[in-house]
C-alpha cells in the first residue's frame, strides 16, 4: 500500500510539473512581432530589454520633384534630421529625447508596453502607449517675438494595437491625438489621427515596411466657424525595406511628409499623396545593452 501511495504521489507530482512547464511554454510572450521601436515615422511596440541604450538617426531628403538636377532630392537641403536617445530603465518602459532640424525642436517621449501578445492568444494583440512632448527651439527673431515658452509646446499621444500573425507578416493600427499651443490662423489647435503600419519580412533579415497616416476630418473638434475655413493636413503614405540585425536596424524608405515628428506629421503636412511630393528618408538605430 506504501509502495503504491509513494508511486501515486510521485506521478501526480511529474504529471502536475509537465502540465506546468506546458502551460509556461503556451503562454510565452510572442517576439519579434517588429524589429526597431520605429517604422519609418511611427512607433512600434517593440521595446529592447531592460538596461538598453538606442541611439536613432533619423534623416528626410528633399522631393523628387527635381529628378536628376539634385539627384531626386538627395542632394536637396534636407527636409529633417533627427537625432535622439531611448533608454528602457525597466522591462515594458522606455525613455527617450531627442532633437531635430525643423523648428529646432526638442522632444521628450516615454513609451508603456501595456500588453504582449502570447503565442496560446490569450492575450492576443499587443497594446502600447506612447507619448511625447516637442519644444519649438527657433530663435525669437526667427518666429512671433511675442512667442512665450508656453507657446513653443507640441504635444502626441497614442494607443497602438496590434498583433503578430504569422512569423512573416505584423499589422498594427493607432489612435493619436495632437497638440499644438501656438497655431497660424485657420489652423485648429488639437487633431485626432488613425494610423495604420505594416511589416512583411522576406528575408531572415530584409521586411518590406509601410505606414499610412490619416489626421481625421472632425467638424465638432475643430476651431473654425466652417468646414471651408479649416487648413485640413494631407495623409502620409509611406513604404520601405528594412535590413535588421541583433543591434542595428537600418530603413530606407519614401514618403510624402516632410517632418519626422508625428504632431508636425499629423498637424502640417500639406503635401498630397503625389509622386513629386514623395521623398527619400532612411532610419538607423543602434543598441548597448548592459
Amino acid at each position: 500500500m506504501k509502495k503504491k501511495l509513494l508511486y501515486i504521489i510521485i506521478s501526480l507530482f511529474v504529471c502536475t510539473n509537465l502540465w506546468a512547464q506546458e502551460k509556461a511554454e503556451k503562454d510565452e510572450v510572442v517576439m519579434d512581432a517588429f524589429a526597431s521601436a520605429l517604422l519609418i515615422d511611427n512607433q512600434t511596440s517593440f521595446m529592447p530589454s531592460a538596461k538598453t541604450l538606442e541611439f536613432v538617426i533619423q534623416h528626410k531628403f528633399g522631393s523628387i520633384q527635381n529628378g536628376r538636377s539634385d539627384l531626386w532630392g538627395i542632394y536637396a537641403p534636407a527636409e529633417d534630421i533627427r537625432l535622439g536617445l531611448n533608454y528602457v530603465p525597466v522591462e515594458n518602459v522606455q525613455i527617450g529625447a531627442g532633437i531635430s532640424r525643423k523648428l529646432m525642436n526638442t522632444d521628450f517621449n516615454l513609451k508603456w508596453n501595456v500588453l504582449k501578445q502570447t503565442t496560446n492568444d490569450r492575450i492576443p494583440f499587443f497594446v502600447t502607449l506612447y507619448g511625447n512632448l516637442a519644444i519649438d527651439g527657433r530663435e525669437k527673431d526667427q518666429v512671433d517675438s511675442g512667442m512665450t515658452f508656453s507657446d513653443r509646446l507640441a504635444y502626441f499621444s497614442q494607443i497602438i494595437i496590434g498583433r503578430k500573425f504569422t512569423d512573416a507578416l505584423s499589422l498594427q493600427t493607432g489612435i493619436s491625438f495632437s497638440h499644438a499651443n501656438l497655431v497660424t490662423e485657420n489652423y485648429d489647435h488639437d487633431r485626432v489621427g488613425l494610423h495604420l503600419n505594416g511589416r512583411m519580412k522576406v528575408s531572415p533579415q530584409g521586411a518590406i515596411i509601410a505606414t499610412f497616416d490619416a489626421p481625421l476630418q472632425i467638424d465638432k473638434l475643430s476651431e473654425q466657424a466652417s468646414y471651408i475655413d479649416q487648413m485640413h493636413p494631407e495623409p502620409t503614405l509611406s513604404f520601405g525595406y528594412e535590413i535588421s540585425t541583433y543591434t542595428h536596424v537600418f530603413s530606407i524608405y519614401m514618403g510624402n511628409s516632410s517632418s519626422i515628428l508625428q504632431q508636425n506629421n499629423m498637424m502640417n503636412n500639406f503635401s498630397k499623396i503625389e509622386k513629386d511630393n514623395f521623398a527619400i528618408g532612411f532610419t538607423i538605430t543602434r543598441l548597448w545593452m548592459w
